[in-house]
């Protein structure tokens, strides 16, 4: 394997593990979205309205 070879493997394998490892950071230290957290939340009519 020539030097223009070797260094060109080097760096492709080096960007792939750096994209890597930054969107991997990424997606660990996201904050989570505030979501509903039981059904009845998701409801289109109001609690008080309900009839049981």
């Amino acid at each position: 394997m020539n030097t223009e070879a070797l260094i060109t493997m080097i760096a492709a394998q080096g960007i792939v593990i750096l994209f890597t490892g930054y969107f991997f950071y990424r997606v660990l230290t996201t904050k989570p979205k505030t979501e509903p957290d039981s059904f009845s939340d998701n409801d289109d009519i109001p609690q008080e309205d309900r009839k049981l």
